[in-house]
């Protein structure tokens, strides 16, 4: 969770979500083999816990923070996020505004407009570091575009 300064004033729960062992069976290779090598399988299989406990959790945290219908959903191509929390975490869906900060939209602008190369990424792929390297990239597009 970040200021409008971009700096992280709390870090929400890192949890991973119960998934049926017919559905990590039914992945695709590329996501078998991802996520097994990122550790990620092997948690969910230990420590996963039920998707309705993990929405209470993160929307207790997102509640302690953030008013409702005030914090906005930013990141990397977040609209598929928003999707997921639509279908999957409704009341957290509910609780945040209804517009998103899409960093892929300002790394493509930055791109095309300016020629600018967004920073490496370390393809972590795990939602953390996800988010903490979202969260980075944004700051360099800040100073590189939006000097103010």
């Amino acid at each position: 969770l970040t200021n409008d300064a971009l700096e992280v004033i709390a870090e929400g729960p890192d949890l991973a979500i119960a998934v049926p062992e017919a559905a990590l069976a039914a992945m695709d290779a590329w996501n078998q083999t991802h996520h097994t090598a990122s550790g990620l399988l092997a948690r969910v299989r230990k420590e996963g816990v039920p998707l309705a406990e993990a929405e209470d959790e993160v929307l207790r945290f997102v509640a302690r923070f953030v008013p409702r219908g005030k914090g906005i959903l930013c990141g990397n191509s977040v609209h598929v996020d928003r999707r997921f929390l639509a279908a999957q975490m409704p009341r957290l869906e509910a609780w945040l505004h209804y517009r998103i900060i899409d960093v892929s939209t300002v790394k493509e602008l930055a791109r095309r407009w300016y020629g600018l190369r967004p920073p490496p990424k370390r393809a972590a792929h795990r939602a953390r570091d996800d988010i903490l390297e979202s969260i980075e990239e944004l700051r360099f597009y800040r100073r590189a575009i939006f000097r103010g």
